[in-house]
């Protein structure tokens, strides 16, 4: 039996993939490209010794999906393809609906022909909305996201939890993100975002190797300790051992489950500032902009729930996040296209 990883050339799907075949499953990729890249699949072969089986096509293609599930005997399915630009999903609300949600529901469609009920979804901590209450656990109502992008995740979310109380042979788990980071510790392959970066970290990183002249840093008259923004910043190398915890779990629990990833703690924007220059040895410019509509002040993962239930939790502090963030873009100056 194999794993469908869709999505898994882009930054999480690697790792994600990586971290499969050295567990020695055999896995298949399904990947359109349009944020991954064929190399990250070379070198995660590299990595470990072991190749994936790569289909390049899109998950909204019901008739690929269902060669694949033909050909390839699946027995989970894990779900990372999607657009993720937040400002962008703003601009094209409806591609991004189309692709995020009109692809689950084409993708749970050909599970449900080939007899495969078993899905682990990427989902985020968007869905909570602009919740007060930190941090975030699992028992707090869902909210109204402050984009589209974020839509896209609460109505993928729903329709699961209706396809689950409609067939009780789905086990399916819900896993909210928060927010990735980091890169393999061989610096082989890492996040590298497409135009101008949507996340912290790999702006950061392309200011210290001069892709960027300076780091915008939108809002510092937050209630925050320093007044920047907030966050939870997770290392993706644990993001993907809490996948692992997650499928094994659901092979054995039907029905909906939902756990946040996170590592419960904090870090502001000048945190992490702060922590890249310490690991990479320089100094990165800031600009001070001002806030970005839809941004809040803070927000940050209750995670006990996973370790509770999933016997997870994170182990990578932040060190160790931003010298594997700092040892991919300067061994990898352009990303995959050094």
């Amino acid at each position: 039996m194999s794993i469908l990883v869709t999505g898994g050339a882009g930054y999480i799907g690697s790792h994600m993939v990586l971290a499969l075949l050295e567990k020695r499953f055999e896995v298949v990729v399904l990947d359109n490209l349009s944020n991954g890249s064929a190399v990250s699949l070379e070198r995660v072969a590299e990595l470990t010794g072991r190749d994936a089986t790569f289909i390049e096509g899109d998950i909204r293609d019901r008739e690929l999906l269902d060669a694949l599930f033909q050909r390839h005997a699946i027995s989970d399915v894990l779900h990372f393809a999607g657009l993720k630009a937040v400002g962008e999903s703003v601009e094209q609300p409806l591609r991004y609906f189309d692709n995020n949600v009109g692809g689950a529901v084409t993708l749970c469609q050909a599970m449900q022909s080939a007899g495969v009920r078993r899905l682990v979804f990427s989902s985020s901590a968007t869905v909570y909305g602009e919740a007060e209450v930190v941090p975030y656990h699992e028992g707090l109502p869902l909210g109204v996201p402050t984009n589209p992008y974020g839509r896209s995740k609460l109505m993928v979310e729903e329709m699961l939890r209706d396809l689950g109380r409609a067939d009780c042979r789905w086990s399916i788990a819900l896993l909210r993100y928060f927010n990735p980071a980091g890169a393999h510790p061989s610096g082989r392959i890492g996040e590298d975002p497409q135009g101008i970066p949507n996340n912290l970290v790999p702006f950061i990183t392309q200011v210290a190797v001069g892709r960027r002249e300076a780091l915008s840093v939108f809002g510092n008259d937050y209630p925050t300790p320093d007044g920047t923004g907030v966050r939870d910043y997770i290392h993706v190398m644990d993001l993907v051992e809490g996948h692992l915890a997650a499928m094994q779990a659901i092979a054995e629990r039907p029905g909906i489950s939902v756990w946040n990833l996170g590592t419960g703690r904090g870090y502001s924007v000048l945190d992490m500032v702060h922590a890249f220059e310490k690991a990479a040895g320089c100094t990165i410019p800031c600009h001070v902009g001002p806030r970005r509509s839809g941004d809040l002040a803070q927000y940050w993962a209750d995670a006990t729930k996973a370790e509770r239930e999933l016997g997870w939790r994170a182990r990578r502090g932040l060190e160790a996040m931003m010298a594997d963030a700092w040892r991919w873009q300067v061994s990898n100056p352009a990303g995959y296209a050094s």
